[in-house]
């Protein structure tokens, strides 16, 4: 077993103003949209040629702020376009797996905004078309592009934590009115939103689980509004998730834990975006800390340079985040959905 560090690795995580500039068109002109925009254009070399949406003014007023050329009111128009090497994929999650489709039938790479697809069947069928294609796809799940995460990387390679036994993660926001998260024609609900942060590192840790217990609670939207699940691998470890719209859960936002036999990992709230590890032995001893800035949203870049340096090796994936890791992530949440009997709208 190796020894506790003096010290906490450093993420080799490259800088993102190294990574080859790419012409990026934009499908969805929303809030994750806006956010990845800002934070690409303001940390990286990437060119936003083109922005779409079923709108056309909605499309023009995007391009006006962010200083795009084209704005077209038509997806097909943009995944047309001669200017457009990779596509980003912003739209509502309904609309995933038809415009990832799109991007790559047009000779697109694509960068999928989690969740990849409504399931695993819709997640799987991407992966085989961008395979046959011969075009890189990913999930821009991007917690797993983070410096943060690649130091939580290390720590697992190293082996320091021992056998890992225990994986704890929530993810809960409070939300109200209108948002399209609690929309059923939408897909809502928390899990393929805040639900694909915790599940996401329970599969990452632990693998594929071999069995499943769940519980949800129904929100008056029409919606799932919680639920907890239990997910058990063959050696019989654990992870235990939680995610609901109806709290900002729990004390400290978001947190999750990594317990091992001979040390404990902790990422405080929110552990899906920039920011603190520690690093606890389990004799007592004194814990390591890793510190970054809590840049929030402002991070997106990270996936956006990792998807250029990609593309232009010549990957057809992302070893940070594989679409196999995506698919089997979302074949956990469609067995949670099936024991909590939540049902999507007919695609």
């Amino acid at each position: 077993m190796p020894a506790f560090p003096g010290a906490l690795p450093a993420p080799r995580t490259p800088d993102p103003m190294d990574a080859p500039a790419l012409r990026w068109g934009v499908l969805g002109t929303g809030w994750i949209a806006e956010r990845f925009v800002r934070s690409v254009q303001r940390h990286t070399r990437q060119r936003f040629t083109a922005i779409a949406s079923r709108d056309t003014a909605r499309a023009k007023d995007f391009a006006d702020c962010h200083g795009i050329p084209h704005a077209y009111g038509s997806y097909e128009e943009l995944t047309a376009a001669t200017d457009v090497d990779v596509v980003y994929v912003a739209t509502e999650h309904t609309a995933h797996l038809a415009c990832a489709r799109l991007a790559l039938e047009c000779g697109k790479h694509a960068l999928v905004e989690k969740p990849l697809a409504l399931d695993a069947d819709q997640a799987t069928e991407i992966a085989r078309l961008a395979a046959e294609r011969g075009l890189f796809c990913a999930e821009a799940l991007w917690t797993f592009f983070l410096p943060r995460f690649d130091v939580v990387r290390q720590i697992l390679d190293s082996g320091v934590l021992g056998d890992i036994h225990t994986v704890l993660a929530d993810h809960g926001e409070r939300f109200t009115g209108g948002h399209r998260i609690l929309r059923p024609e939408l897909a809502g609900g928390p899990l393929l939103d805040l639900g694909t942060y915790p599940l996401s590192l329970a599969t990452w840790i632990l693998g594929a689980p071999s069995g499943i217990q769940a519980v949800g609670q129904p929100h008056p939207a029409g919606v799932n509004g919680q639920l907890a699940a239990i997910l058990g691998n063959a050696d019989g470890h654990q992870a235990i998730v939680h995610t609901t719209l109806f709290s900002n859960t729990p004390t400290t936002p978001t947190s999750a834990t990594i317990a091992g036999t001979h040390a404990t990992l902790s990422l405080p709230g929110p552990f899906y975006q920039p920011g603190d590890l520690l690093l606890t032995p389990a004799d007592g001893g004194t814990p390591l800390t890793y510190t970054e800035p809590r840049t929030a949203h402002d991070a997106l870049h990270f996936e956006a340079a990792e998807t250029a340096r990609c593309i232009t090796t010549g990957q057809l994936q992302s070893p940070l985040r594989t679409l196999t890791d995506s698919i089997t992530t979302l074949r956990v949440m469609d067995d949670i959905r099936a024991l909590c009997g939540i049902t999507f709208p007919p695609q």
